[in-house]
């Protein structure tokens, strides 16, 4: 008997008396906080997608992609609400706790929006709605330019 075969694109390997498939899974990158949050919310809501994402070998990838789009998002938006807001370097110079006490509540709300899109956009349109948004955001409906 030979020690390997190939059939329909898959490698056996002989161990013993028995042909074993030599499968390797996609390269996994590392998942942050809103994939794996996301991720949570498929195995509890969303179960059927959850499988066809797992057996199509799509889910880590997925999950970097919400993970990348989601931290994104949570800049932009933090970077808008500092500006609407009028938080800057001369506000941190004049009232350090301040200045603190505007950040921490901006991004709350920043963290805050991320999370009920992260967690309740689980459409595939999802990139598309983000994406959207994120245009939205960076354009000063007051004046049409880009803030960023």
């Amino acid at each position: 008997m030979k020690k390997y075969i190939e059939q329909d694109g898959i490698t056996y390997e002989l161990r013993g008396e028995q042909y074993y498939p030599l499968l390797e899974l996609p390269e996994q990158k590392e998942i942050g906080k809103y994939g794996r949050l996301h991720l949570e919310y498929l195995k509890k809501h969303r179960k059927g997608y959850h499988t066809s994402l797992l057996m199509e070998g799509t889910l880590n990838q997925r999950l970097c992609e919400i993970d990348i789009e989601a931290n994104e998002m949570l800049e932009t938006i933090i970077t808008r609400l500092t500006y609407e807001r009028g938080i800057d370097d001369d506000l941190k110079a004049r009232d350090m706790l301040r200045w603190v006490a505007e950040m921490n509540n901006i991004k709350a709300s920043a963290e805050e929006i991320v999370l009920q899109e992260v967690l309740h956009m689980h459409s595939p349109f999802l990139f598309f709605v983000i994406s959207r948004f994120l245009s939205a955001c960076l354009i000063d409906t007051n004046q049409n330019e880009k803030v960023v």
